[in-house]
């Protein structure tokens, strides 16, 4: 399961809602919330944050709590 399906699924989220109400097919939202390879775009993200009453920002911040910069020398 992916940071998204794993938040979903803590709001206890139906994925036909989430697709109804941002026009993503039910498809993309289990590929978005079980396949760890899959990319999600920031418009999709936008539309899904909506549809669960989630802050875009909130979700962003925890959707990439493990997303770090490379060192530098």
């Amino acid at each position: 399961m992916t940071k998204l399906g794993e938040i979903l699924a803590k709001k206890s989220v139906n994925k036909s809602m989430v697709a109804r109400k941002t026009g993503l097919s039910k498809a993309r939202i289990n590929e978005l919330t079980m396949n760890d390879t899959a990319k999600l775009r920031l418009d999709e993200m936008y539309l899904i944050a909506l549809a669960i009453d989630s802050d875009p920002n909130e979700m962003m911040l925890r959707l990439c709590e493990d997303l770090r910069l490379k060192d530098t020398i």
